[in-house]
Formats: C-alpha cells, structure tokens, sequence
C-alpha cells in the first residue's frame, strides 16, 4: 500500500490571444478497488464552470469552455490517492481465449476490446505470437510472454514517435516509449483473442528505478473471468504495482487523452506538463517536459509565419 501526492500542471502557451477554448480533460483519478481517491481538485485559469460526466469506458470526463481572449492556459490537477495494487504476478488461472467466449458473447465493451488495430504488418504480429508458441496456453501466460517480448526486443528511447506514429511505424523502428509499447502490447494480445485495454497514469519513482517514471506513463490491462482487469507494464516488463496510479482507460491512447480542445484564433501554441509527487515520508520528485504538439496544415503554417513576419516589421 502507498500514499500519493500528485500536482499535474498543464500549461499551454500561445503567441497571439487566441478565445473561445473549448477543452475536454481526464484528468480524474481512477476510484476502484484497489486504488482510493481521498482527495482531488482542479484549478483552472478564471475558473470556468466545468461539467463532468462518465464516457463510455466509466471514465470522469471534464468539459470546459473559457470565451475570453487569453495567451496562456494552466490546468492544475492536485490529487491524493492510496494505491494497494498486488506486488506480484496474479494468481496463476488456466483461463484459455476459447473459455473467454461466454464472456465475450455477453459483453459488447470485452467484445469491442477484442478487436485488433487494422495494420500492414498483421503477418509480423502472427509471428510474434507464433514465436511465443501462443496456442493452447492461458491467457495469464500469453499475456506476460508478450510482454517479456516487448521489453526484450524495442529499445526504450524518447523523442523518436509522437502520438501520431503508427502500430506500423512502430513494428519498423522497434523503437518508442510507453505508449508506443502499449499500442504494440494492445495488437498482440487482441490478435490472440484476449479482451485488453489502454491505461493513462503515472508510475511513481522507487528505489529501484523504472522507465517512464515521474511523468505520465502508460500500460495495459487484460480481462480475467477469475480476477477481473489486470495490469501489465510492456516498458518495464512487470505487472502493475502499487507506484502505478490509474487515471483513465480506454481502446487505445485517443480515448484516454488527458487535455485535449480546440480555440477561435491563428496562434502558433507550445505545451508544457509538470509532474510533481510527493510520498508519506517527505520526499519529493518532479519532472517538466515540453511537448511536441500535432503539425499544423501548410496553409495554417504560411498564415502564422506571415503574421509572425508582419509583426517583426512592425517592431
């Protein structure tokens, strides 16, 4: 069991007062069985009213306009939760995808988490699981087979995919970070036939030092009939322990976005997210890192530089 205190600072930055910044955030805390919210506040510049509702995947989803003309915007997510995750591999089950049907027939949300990513490379993804020799062995084996796999031969390395590069891109490269991984780890097991989620958090530093740590970090879970949702961490090669805190889940990093919207205005924006956790006993660990945000289209890009080129004139 662990205690958490984490600030999420979100800050957007932009070069022109852009307004009318309509935004969607998910940034609540999973509240489930083995994870406890005892506290969680957002603060959000000129406090606009927001409206909170679940999504399809059960999770809180907040909705927020700000109408006035403004050049920054800083969502701040304070929140203190307790984590009993278990330390261990889950209960060995011999599960098997074929006992899995029954299940599956009488959930449309385990069947639509059956269903695999259309990809090029699908031959290469059998192959994985030929490799693994996947047949006829449970569900609980397959699921850390993958997992090894993917820990084993990708090469953790930041700065070469963004949240646009593609299951394929990535199958190329062999290359990513933790949510690279878990699109990789989400193909293969769907593909086996095993119900599996994508899963936005953080992972807490600990004395032993994991990859992705002290920032968001992302992993996956499988359904278990005998023992529900269950995490598996492909960046580190383990099951999700109690450092790992849940904020949203869903098919895949898209669903689980935490901050994303859209304003009136041509400005050119920047994004920066500040992680701060704190733990019972005092210390303290915090990390910045400056985003790299989607490309914009060439005719948006040659009105921003002929703004930017008017203003330089004028000064």
């Amino acid at each position: 069991m662990a205690l958490f205190n984490i600030i999420h600072i979100t800050k957007y930055q932009y070069n022109w007062p852009i307004k009318e910044s309509i935004n969607e955030i998910r940034l609540f805390p999973h509240n489930f069985e083995n994870q406890d919210v005892l506290q969680h506040q957002l603060l959000i510049n000129n406090d606009p009213e927001i409206e909170i509702s679940k999504d399809y995947y059960g999770n809180c989803v907040g909705n927020f306009n700000t109408i006035e003309a403004h050049t920054e915007m800083t969502i701040e997510s304070r929140m203190i939760v307790r984590v009993n995750h278990s330390l261990k591999i889950p209960e060995i089950e011999s599960t098997t995808v074929a006992d899995l049907a029954h299940e599956k027939q009488n959930s449309v949300m385990l069947l639509r988490l059956c269903y695999p990513e259309v990809i090029k490379k699908e031959n290469e993804i059998y192959a994985i699981l030929n490799e693994i020799d996947y047949t006829n062995k449970s569900i609980i084996e397959i699921a850390q087979q993958c997992n090894t796999y993917i820990f084993n031969n990708f090469t953790y390395s930041k700065g070469i995919t963004n949240i646009e590069t593609t299951i394929d891109e990535i199958l190329e490269i062999r290359k990513g970070v933790c949510q690279d991984f878990a699109h990789v780890l989400l193909q293969l097991l769907r593909t086996a036939g095993i119900p599996s989620r994508y899963v936005s958090g953080y992972i807490c530093p600990n004395e032993g030092g994991l990859r992705g740590e002290g920032a968001t970090h992302a992993w996956v879970e499988i359904y278990s009939p005998n023992q529900g949702w269950l995490g598996l961490d492909p960046t580190n090669n383990i099951w999700t322990m109690d450092n790992h805190v849940k904020l949203s889940v869903g098919r895949n990093f898209y669903d689980c976005t935490l901050v994303k919207g859209t304003f009136k205005g041509l400005s050119k924006q920047t994004l920066s997210v500040s992680v701060s956790i704190g733990y019972e006993d005092g210390r303290k660990f915090e990390e910045i890192n400056n985003v790299q945000l989607e490309k914009v289209s060439e005719a948006v890009q040659e009105q921003l530089d002929y703004i930017e080129q008017q203003q330089q004139q004028q000064q």
